[in-house]
């Protein structure tokens, strides 16, 4: 499952400040939580992902610790834990130069993740921030 974390440049753009040999073992992390966690993946807009997970306090936890970690390493990341009516969910939003990021991030997340987690399309950008330059 984690054969091409070395390779896989999308998910550690040069803004990415962890030591690069920490980085695999990083993204080894994020695929323990969403094999453990992750229920549903789900893309509201280009710049943001939804990652729908099995509610407990452990992957409460797990998230939180974990993102908080990553948000000092890539600041440009936007992380809210949300726990709420019995749910819990992690949103996840980039600015526009980091979409490949993202894409990566929900990719790994589709891949790791141990209940049917398919991707939706990105909601049409209609309503939301202009088109990219």
């Amino acid at each position: 499952m984690t054969q091409d974390i070395a390779l896989d440049r999308g998910w550690a753009p040069s803004a990415c400040i962890l030591p690069t040999a920490e980085q695999p073992l990083r993204v080894a992390e994020f695929d323990a939580l969403f094999a453990e966690a992750v229920r549903a993946v789900r893309r509201p807009g280009r710049e943001r992902l939804r990652l729908e997970l099995a509610f407990s306090p452990e992957h409460a936890a797990q998230a939180a610790e974990l993102t908080a970690r990553e948000n000092g390493c890539c600041s440009f990341f936007t992380f809210t834990l949300t726990v709420a009516d019995g749910g819990l969910a992690l949103e996840v939003a980039v600015p526009p130069e980091h979409i490949e990021v993202l894409d990566a991030l929900q990719a790994r997340a589709v891949s790791a993740a141990s209940g049917p987690a398919a991707p939706e399309p990105a909601a049409p950008e209609s309503a939301g921030s202009g088109g990219s330059a």
